[in-house]
């Protein structure tokens, strides 16, 4: 049988002697502070809601924290997550990006504005 060295089984954040804070207490469960530690630092995005979008959501805007590398369907996950009355625009709704039309899977960065644009009808 071949002997392991001890070190070949530690993880390397391990080795350094420093724990993840739900590592030091296993009743702790990971919150998005602690997703912050895992991937680096939160992205802050504005959404902007308007005409359909706002009576859905009660909201005219809303800061949400993304991971960084997220895309502008992504950020649609997590608001159709939190307002579930918004699938009901969802397919017929466009996007824009720091006031431009934006495909979803654009990647967002820091301190980006995207609107949530319902169809709009008229005469």
């Amino acid at each position: 049988m071949r002997d392991l060295n001890i070190t070949s089984v530690i993880p390397p954040f391990q080795e350094r002697g420093r724990l993840r804070p739900w590592q030091k207490n296993p009743k702790m469960q990971k919150t998005s502070d602690m997703a912050e530690m895992e991937v680096g630092p939160l992205i802050q995005v504005k959404v902007l809601f308007f005409a359909r979008a706002r009576e859905l959501t009660g909201l005219t805007d809303i800061s949400l924290l993304m991971p960084p590398r997220s895309t502008a369907r992504d950020c649609m996950s997590k608001l159709l997550n939190k307002f579930p009355k918004l699938e009901e625009i969802y397919n017929s709704m466009v996007v824009a990006l720091n006031e431009e039309y934006a495909p979803e899977s654009t990647v967002l960065r820091n301190s980006d504005e995207l609107a949530i644009i319902p169809p709009i009808s008229g005469g």
